[in-house]
């Protein structure tokens, strides 16, 4: 059997870092990237967190523009003083109240207007299944998670044909090969989707609990290739590779916890009431970043707290938002993407080192949360920033490798260029033409990189910060960010 429509096929490992795809660990994943193109410098958003990744790349935008900060946050119209978790309970409630989730169209939105439909398929948390397409009742498509399914009648079709979905365990991989199951004998060739994504909780849930490169992270790395090899086999068999281009990505890369920070009581303890109080700060946990927003957008209160937090030895680089003034010694979070309506005034990257872990995987951070040994991420580390992209398919070149900087901001302006599709708004992504059939030289596109550094004296030193980001035309990538506090 041939499918002669074309399809895009987006399949994501959460957290797999690129030193992780090599042949003995995913012997199919590696031999994929060697046939289509590799793409050396790709790049998550900031902050390095799974939900916010998620909304980037079914939107082309940064955080700042498609509204969901991190994984933990504050929607000022929903709530303007509770912090809550991008979990599909509560993304639900701020549907019901904003009646907007993300601030911008999602693939399935734009999809739904030329007669396509995107169907996601995924086993990581039900915020993030929830975010690939909030307005599914509207715009067709659907999300397929164990907890829900939009619309809300496909749940049980999809349990009574399928069966219960497995328990969660760990490595996930049960819950994987029902997604792989589902998505082989339903979603591509019964709906005929043009965007079909399949999102594996695996390697972040095993890394979460035991550490990067741990036998745990190991297995669970193994286990998802192989996954991946049987939805491979499965495509060539049934003839669709021949006009499925595949696109393999994850959403950030990893580090390792040397240190946890229980920020929210040393805030209190600094003298910042609860947010909802005068002078008062929330805090939003998420892992190697901290956001923080000011009550009313207090000038003086910002002021005072980006100063408190200079001192602490866990914080790392920091920017501040319009809201919040000129606050001396932050940078401007437009730089990382992180301006917009729903931006906390300050976000801290937690501070972090390139030390090698007992496994050898580089990069180690202080953290919100989680046990020292086990793996996190959310920080402007660039063992955090760098994480993988693969594709490969009809319309791709072979045996490439673009040098150029990419992100996962491209992967919704690629997928609506290869499917012929306006996408009717400004992507703050590109079109990955330098990997396509027919483009540019791989070695051909032109990119810059920026530094940007700021200062202040604060009591006992001096705090210090440098961003770098690099440019291709007009979209950037934040490649690391970092911090000292040196003597005056």
């Amino acid at each position: 059997m041939t499918n002669p429509t074309p399809t895009v096929l987006i399949v994501v490992f959460d957290g797999l870092q690129p030193a992780q795809v090599n042949p003995g660990l995913m012997p199919h994943l590696s031999a994929f990237a060697a046939r289509g193109v590799t793409f050396r410098r790709h790049h998550p958003v900031y902050p390095t967190v799974t939900r916010a990744n998620a909304a980037s790349i079914v939107t082309g935008l940064t955080p700042g523009n498609h509204g969901i900060a991190a994984n933990n946050l504050l929607i000022p119209e929903f709530d303007p003083h509770r912090v809550i978790p991008a979990l599909q309970p509560e993304l639900v409630q701020v549907q019901a109240k904003t009646v907007r989730v993300l601030l911008a169209p999602t693939l399935a939105d734009i999809l739904s207007r030329h007669g396509g439909e995107y169907v996601a398929v995924g086993v990581g948390t039900n915020g993030n299944a929830y975010l690939h397409n909030p307005n599914a009742h509207q715009s067709g498509g659907a999300t397929i998670h164990p907890d829900f399914s939009l619309p809300d009648g496909l749940h049980e079709e999809i349990i009574q044909r399928f069966g219960p979905w497995p328990a969660e365990v760990r490595p996930n991989t049960p819950r994987l090969a029902h997604a792989v199951q589902i998505l082989t004998e339903y979603v591509i060739p019964e709906r005929q989707t043009q965007v079909a994504l399949l999102w594996s909780s695996e390697p972040d849930k095993s890394q979460h609990d035991a550490g990067v490169g741990s036998d745990l992270s190991n297995q669970s790395v193994r286990e998802a290739d192989a996954e991946f090899g049987r939805l491979l086999h499965w495509l060539a068999q049934s003839g669709r590779h021949r006009s499925t281009n595949v696109m393999v990505v994850s959403d950030h890369g990893y580090s390792t916890i040397m240190e946890t920070v229980d920020v929210e009581t040393q805030l209190r303890r600094a003298g910042f009431p609860p947010v909802d109080q005068p002078s008062g700060v929330a805090m939003a946990p998420n892992g190697g970043s901290a956001l923080f927003y000011v009550h009313q957008s207090d000038p003086e209160t910002a002021d005072r707290l980006a100063q408190w937090l200079m001192g602490q030895p866990w914080c790392g680089p920091m920017v501040a938002s319009d809201a919040a003034g000129t606050l001396p010694g932050t940078l401007p979070a437009f730089l990382v993407g992180a301006e917009g309506p729903r931006a906390p005034e300050i976000a801290v990257s937690m501070r972090w080192n390139g030390s090698p872990n007992p496994a050898g995987y580089a990069g180690q951070v202080y953290s919100t949360g989680g046990i020292p040994g086990q793996g996190n991420h959310g920080s402007m580390s660039p063992h955090e920033l760098h994480n993988i992209l693969f594709a490969a398919g009809p319309n791709f070149k072979k045996r490439a490798a673009a040098i150029a900087p990419t992100g996962n901001t491209d992967i919704a302006p690629t997928v609506l260029h290869l499917l012929g599709i306006d996408p009717g708004i400004k992507m703050e992504g590109r079109i990955l033409r330098e990997a396509l059939a027919g483009g540019p030289r791989v070695d051909r596109v032109d990119w810059n990189v920026e530094l940007y550094n700021a200062e202040r004296p604060i009591p006992g030193g001096v705090y210090r910060q440098q961003i770098q980001i690099s440019l291709v035309e007009e979209t950037v990538y934040v490649d690391e960010g970092s911090s000292a506090l040196g003597r005056r």
